[in-house]
């Protein structure tokens, strides 16, 4: 006999463990030195989050973005996006590792789209400025600004999933009997 069901109890894990690869990739983002954009064609330009720099092999002449005011916005709001993911992290860990408490889920949610509103911004800014002001030629974004969107993209799926859990708290908590998908006899 063979039956394939759902373990709720134990998906409960798997929420933190997103938003830690959430974390993670906002970390490798904002902290990337390689550049969020690279000039395309010689290689000789490229830009992260903090700097620009020019030149060639081990000849390179860096810049700070940080007095432009657009990239000091940019930078405030990835790194207050970072500290409020890192708060939910925290939450959703105490809600669904440690006991249940399906209280805690309205500020994680609150938290997640925080999050989310201000990296979208923050991730909107940087290519229109940086075009705008700095743009010299044929440019493209690496991994690191990907990252950035990863991350983003994980906080708003991981908010829409938490508005669904409190559906399935009796199957989370173990109470509800376990429902199968297939059963073979």
């Amino acid at each position: 006999m063979f039956r394939c069901g759902i373990a709720y109890p134990r998906c409960r894990w798997i929420l933190p463990l997103l938003l830690l690869f959430a974390l993670i990739f906002d970390l490798i983002a904002i902290a990337a030195t390689s550049g969020w954009v690279e000039d395309e064609d010689a290689k000789s330009h490229y830009a992260n989050m903090w700097d620009q720099c020019r030149g060639r092999n081990d000849h390179w002449d860096c810049k700070s973005l940080m007095e432009f005011p657009w990239a000091q916005a940019v930078a405030a709001l990835m790194i207050i996006g970072f500290l409020l993911l890192l708060i939910a992290f925290i939450i959703s860990c105490s809600a669904l590792c440690c006991t249940v408490d399906f209280t805690l889920l309205p500020a994680i949610i609150v938290l997640l789209i925080l999050v989310v509103i201000l990296q979208v911004i923050a991730l909107i800014i940087y290519p229109s400025k940086f075009s705008e002001q700095i743009f010299e030629g044929d440019y493209y974004y690496t991994w690191a600004y990907g990252f950035g969107w990863g991350a983003t993209i994980l906080c708003l799926g991981c908010s829409i999933i938490f508005c669904c859990l409190p559906k399935y708290e009796d199957d989370i908590t173990g109470i509800a009997k376990t429902k199968y998908i297939y059963q073979s006899d």
